[in-house]
């Protein structure tokens, strides 16, 4: 900060004595020693201050960067799978007997057994039932949460 050497210190010494006298001098200094250690520990504090809000910020710059590569990694993880997994649902929903490749068909399928033999309707009557049970136990989880929101105080 200021480049005091002794001969400096020695001249402000001196001027010190001559102007406040050998009886002030001492509480003179040592309140002026005071007061220069409060300004040394403000600023040291102010720099701490200061270092930690950059190390955080460069921290946060970090975690985004990270994050944004998470991102990217999950969503491209994503279409990978989606990708991969697309033809198997195609080839499942419109496989027929006599079509062991699994090609898509535009219309209805020749060789293709009514929907009563291959168990669809049961297929659709089972999901009616969970979506009918799954539709009637949400008022009642919902009911739980706000019994335990309305708890006495």
């Amino acid at each position: 900060m200021f480049d005091i050497g002794f001969l400096e210190l020695l001249i402000i010494g001196v001027v010190g004595l001559l102007v406040l006298g050998p009886e002030r001098l001492p509480r003179a200094a040592r309140t002026t020693g005071l007061w220069i250690g409060k300004i040394k520990r403000t600023v040291s504090g102010m720099q701490r201050d200061i270092s930690a809000q950059l190390e955080a910020e460069e921290l946060r710059q970090k975690l985004n960067e990270q994050q944004k590569k998470l991102d990217a990694s999950l969503n491209k993880a994503k279409q990978d799978v989606e990708r991969y997994a697309e033809p198997d649902r195609v080839d499942a929903g419109h496989a027929s007997p006599g079509n062991a490749q699994g090609t898509r068909q535009g219309g209805p399928q020749e060789n293709a057994p009514p929907a009563s033999a291959t168990g669809q309707q049961t297929n659709d009557r089972a999901q009616g039932h969970d979506e009918a049970t799954a539709a009637a136990e949400a008022p009642r989880e919902a009911s739980a949460d706000s019994d335990k929101d309305q708890s006495p105080r």
